[in-house]
């Protein structure tokens, strides 16, 4: 899999730019501030749906611009297919595949895939909870494209939820339509409690998998220094036995919102589901956050997203293997770990590359040179 072209519309500080690129390594090369990143951040858009740097689209959209428009022309088994994703801030996005439309953005997903390592990524070992459900969620969606639906529906019955929880902790002070909102908050216990354990079954078969190849990629990128394991914590608590059986987890979050409705009530929130657990990252015994130092913490972060990669690209989807995007993240390696990168990376079908400074590229992968300078593309011949 790779992509061969990309074109952009009123995409960031590109008013038009459309790059010709081949499967191999590329590199996108400038000082900071040039749009080297924006390059690659749409190719990650129309993979996901998503940036890795902004949570909200209003940002992808160039300043005084009505939308954005991403076209990717990505190659699978020798056979072209064209993303077209229109950007529309404060409106529904709307996607084209081959030019004919389709009924909703996430019909793109696994059309492309990608694995991208950007320095961002340091807040996965350091940064909140948050951080690593999203990681969690979007290998998730890369690896199976249904579960971005499943994802949606949970994010609307927890809003939904949550609004109904307000809504039962006002009326018990005020003591009027209380009991209305909890029969109607049973209902969505219910809606809950699916969701839920669809996500967390399979998050839970994803850990299982991801689990030695973390461990593998850590001990490649570090030389040593580990072993480095990963957990999953639940919001359902200690004593509950993870399995990723969908029926056994429905019941035991219903249990468990039973169990805390009291303090649903008080708080006004959910307190029991996916969206309250967390990835847990250790080296040795240790947790990682807290522990770790910067270079481990950082070799931390770069074995998830190379584990990642190695996961999809030996998971039997078809189409092949990830592009792989290593987003300005060499200025931020010493030397030895910067080679050890260069290996692994060399060996993808397409990996794309920026940097600020050529001589912090390694010598494996000084493929194509794509110069970027004030928002205009030029190739080396």
């Amino acid at each position: 899999m790779h992509v061969s072209a990309l074109s952009l519309t009123d995409f960031r500080s590109y008013a038009q730019v459309d790059v010709d690129l081949r499967p191999g390594v590329t590199t996108f090369v400038g000082a900071n501030g040039q749009g080297k990143t924006n390059l690659v951040e749409a190719v990650g858009y129309v993979a996901t749906l998503d940036s890795h740097r902004v949570s909200t689209d209003a940002p992808l959209v160039r300043f005084g611009a009505e939308r954005a428009v991403v076209r990717a022309q990505v190659v699978r088994d020798d056979r072209p297919t064209l993303v077209e994703i229109e950007i529309n801030p404060g409106k529904a996005n709307r996607a084209r595949i081959n030019r004919g439309p389709v009924p909703r953005p996430r019909e793109v997903l696994g059309l492309l895939r990608t694995v991208l390592f950007a320095p961002e990524d340091l807040a996965l070992v350091k940064g909140d909870p948050s951080e690593r459900r999203r990681f969690l969620d979007d290998l998730l969606v890369a690896r199976t494209p249904r579960m971005a639906g499943v994802r949606s529906d949970y994010d609307r019955v927890l809003k939904q939820r949550n609004a109904l929880l307000k809504t039962a902790s006002a009326a018990r002070r005020g003591g009027a339509g209380a009991s209305e909102a909890l029969r109607t908050l049973e209902v969505w216990d219910s809606h809950l409690a699916s969701a839920g354990a669809e996500i967390l079954a399979a998050r839970l078969d994803l850990v299982e998998a991801l689990a030695p190849l973390v461990d593998t990629s850590y001990d490649t990128v570090s030389s040593g220094g580990g072993p480095a394991s990963i957990g999953y914590v639940s919001s359902l608590g200690p004593d509950v036995k993870l399995v990723a059986d969908r029926a056994a987890l429905t019941d035991a979050l219903l249990a468990a919102v039973a169990d805390r409705r009291r303090d649903e009530l008080d708080r006004g929130v959910s307190l029991v589901g996916p969206h309250r657990d967390d990835l847990v990252l250790r080296l040795g015994e240790a947790p990682a956050k807290g522990y770790a130092s910067h270079g481990e913490s950082w070799s931390y972060a770069l074995a998830l997203r190379l584990a990642s990669y190695d996961l999809l690209r030996h998971d039997g989807s078809p189409g092949g293997e990830p592009v792989l995007v290593l987003d300005d993240v060499f200025a931020e390696l010493d030397s030895a770990r910067r080679e050890r990168l260069g290996e692994l990376a060399s060996q993808a079908e397409q990996v794309l590359v920026t940097a600020a400074v050529e001589a912090d590229i390694p010598a494996l992968l000084r493929g194509d040179r794509v110069h970027v300078l004030a928002g205009t593309v030029s190739r080396d011949d």
